[in-house]
């Protein structure tokens, strides 16, 4: 009889247990669980130069580290302009060749032939003005024809002093500016072929950064513009996990706090992730409220979260949980 009451007993408290458990899971509040993702800095690899990519040194998913030689790039446009430099070059440099030497001997012979040439022709003016003078005086010539040969006279005098000059010109050379303008020229195109001296440096594009490459976006043989991303790569040891939170779940994130976050991808363990950033995410992302005269639209927002400790085997993508 006891034995029966016994097990009457132990059948009737497991019934009210199993009641009181089955209420309690149906009324308490459940968990909230939060899904996000693995994210990580990446860098792109791109050329100053517009051009055709030559050849591609590192495939998708290799390690690189910073130095380490990327591709390189075709720009016949960029040589050719290397070639009118050098060009324009040579010519200022004859030019300030020529203002340093001054004229040669043969302009030099020839101006002072010149300036003998107008001296001679002064001194027949002058004798021929002197005669007329005299036979005005005489009343032998007009006074119009006297004036003729004085104004010829007065030419004669200018043409040698003229020709004077342009021989002591040639005879002294280039004046200090012209030979300063031809040095400043030469200096001009020699800063042009290093311009382009150093964009044709430019057409071996090297890592900057030490990572993985994660994505090729533009192949041998194909034409690259000026700054667009060749090749970029992923820095595994800058990564944080992302979540877009609605703004009722804010009070739990602080900046600086941690929380226990399990990635299924690596198995069942939890790994310590540590609130880094938190931002307001657009528009776009905004919760309207169900029932219209209830409750209000709520915002979302971006949270990241770093490993407080290196994570083996992290990879962009995987998927995040957090318990609140």
């Amino acid at each position: 009889m006891k034995k029966g009451l016994i097990v009457i007993t132990l059948f009737i408290v497991a019934v009210v247990g199993w009641v009181f458990y089955t209420f309690e899971k149906a009324y308490s509040s459940k968990p909230i669980l939060l899904q996000g993702e693995i994210d990580a800095q990446s860098y792109s690899i791109s050329s100053k130069l517009p051009g055709r990519i030559g050849e591609i040194f590192v495939k998708k998913g290799e390690q690189v580290k910073k130095g380490d030689k990327i591709f390189t790039i075709i720009s016949p446009e960029v040589e050719a302009k290397l070639a009118q430099a050098e060009a324009a070059k040579e010519a200022a440099n004859a030019k300030k060749m020529q203002a340093d030497n001054g004229a040669r001997a043969e302009e030099i012979k020839a101006a002072y032939d010149q300036w003998q040439k107008a001296k001679s022709a002064e001194a027949l003016m002058q004798t021929t003005y002197k005669r007329v003078e005299k036979l005005y005086k005489d009343g032998v010539v007009s006074e119009q024809k006297r004036d003729e040969i004085a104004t010829k006279y007065k030419a004669s005098k200018y043409t040698a002093s003229a020709a004077k000059e342009l021989y002591t010109m040639a005879k002294k050379g280039a004046r200090k500016e012209v030979k300063k303008a031809a040095e400043a020229q030469v200096k001009v195109y020699e800063a042009k072929i290093e311009e382009v001296d150093s964009y044709l440096k430019e057409s071996i594009a090297y890592s900057f950064h030490n990572g993985e490459v994660s994505d090729i976006l533009i192949h041998s043989g194909e034409l690259a513009p000026a700054g667009f991303p060749v090749v970029t790569i992923l820095d595994m040891s800058d990564a944080w996990g992302r979540f877009a939170i609605r703004e009722d779940y804010m009070p739990h994130f602080k900046i600086g706090k941690i929380f226990d976050v399990k990635i299924p991808a690596l198995g069942s363990k939890s790994y310590k992730f540590r609130v880094s950033y938190i931002s307001l995410m657009g528009e776009y992302a905004t919760w309207k409220a169900t029932e219209s005269g209830k409750g209000f639209d709520m915002k979302s927002f971006e949270v990241e979260l770093r490993p407080v400790d290196e994570i083996e085997g992290l990879r962009v993508g995987m998927t995040l949980l957090v318990e609140l």
